[in-house]
């Protein structure tokens, strides 16, 4: 079970955008790197290109880079604090992720 899942909301602890805040857009599993929404905003700068008849404009496009796993915190649903997580097992058998601040459960 992962500790950090898409569509989390977690707390940039170390790096340029230390405090920000976002939800979690994807997951890369292999290089340990976590694609998180506003942060880590990065710029791409396109050239013109010819497809056809059509002209593509150049452009810098804007996208959110990947950042390290270790450099972001999961941020408790109930009591909103960057924490660490832990797991335990239900009665029905089932592993669930929970708050190690508050002892609440995380979806």
């Amino acid at each position: 079970m992962q500790r950090i899942k898409k569509g989390d909301t977690v707390e940039v602890i170390a790096g340029k955008d230390l405090g920000d805040r976002g939800e979690v857009v994807t997951v890369i599993l292999r290089e340990n790197r976590v694609v998180v929404d506003g942060v880590n905003v990065m710029k791409k700068h396109q050239k013109a290109q010819q497809a056809g008849r059509q002209q593509v404009q150049s452009q810098i496009l804007e996208f959110n880079g990947p950042i390290h796993l270790s450099n972001v915190m999961l941020v408790c649903p109930s009591c909103e604090k960057a924490t660490r997580v832990g797991y335990r097992f239900k009665e029905d058998g089932t592993k669930t992720r929970f708050c190690k601040k508050c002892n609440s459960d995380i979806k």
